[in-house]
C-alpha cells in the first residue's frame, strides 16, 4: 500500500518538474517531504525540480539576463582561448617550435613564460628523426639530446618565476 501511493507521490513530482507546481501538487510534495523514509530520497529530486524550475524563468541561465552567448557556457581558459580566436589570434601556442638544428655555437632557443619548461626533442627531420625524449630546459642552462646531441637553451619571455606560482587558490 505505501509503495502504490510513493510511486503515485512520485510522479507527480515528475510531472511538477515541467510546469511550476500548481497549489495540490505542492500539498501532495510537502506531504511526501514530511515522512522519514522518502525525505532523504526525495531532497536531490526536488533540489533538481526548483533548480530547473529557477533557470526556466530566468531564460535558461548563463550570461545577463539568463541567456547564453556565442560561447555557451565555456568558462576560464577555454572562455579565453575562444575569445581569442575569434580575434584571429591564438591564447594557447601548441605548435612545436620549428627553427634551426641546435648546436653548442648556436643553440635551439625555446620560449617560456616561466623559468623551466618541458620540452620534448624529436631530433631532425625525416631519416635524422627519433622517438620524443622529454626533459626539463631550465633557465641559464643548456640541453643536450642525449639520442640526437641537439642542444637546446631557454629563453624567458615575460616575468618568469616557477609554474604555478602565480595561481591563487
Amino acid at each position: 500500500m505505501w509503495r502504490g501511493g510513493a510511486v503515485a507521490r512520485v510522479l507527480l513530482l515528475r510531472r511538477a518538474s515541467f510546469a511550476p507546481p500548481p497549489p495540490l501538487q505542492q500539498q501532495i510534495q510537502h506531504q511526501f517531504l514530511q515522512s522519514s523514509t522518502a525525505r532523504s530520497s526525495a531532497l536531490p529530486f526536488t533540489r533538481w525540480i526548483q533548480t530547473n524550475a529557477a533557470l526556466r524563468s530566468h531564460g535558461g541561465g548563463g550570461g545577463a539576463g539568463g541567456q547564453l552567448d556565442e560561447f555557451g557556457i565555456a568558462t576560464g581558459a577555454e572562455r579565453e582561448e575562444l575569445e581569442a580566436k575569434r580575434e584571429g589570434k591564438k591564447r594557447f601556442d601548441l605548435d612545436p617550435p620549428r627553427g634551426s638544428f641546435g648546436t653548442h655555437d648556436a643553440p635551439a632557443i625555446v620560449e617560456s613564460h616561466y623559468d623551466v619548461r618541458i620540452v620534448g626533442c624529436s631530433g631532425g627531420v625525416g631519416e635524422e628523426e627519433h622517438d620524443v625524449t622529454w626533459f626539463h630546459l631550465e633557465k641559464g642552462k643548456t640541453y643536450e639530446c642525449s639520442v640526437c646531441s641537439q642542444v637546446f637553451q631557454l629563453k624567458v619571455i615575460g616575468v618568469g618565476g616557477q609554474p604555478g606560482a602565480d595561481e591563487h587558490h
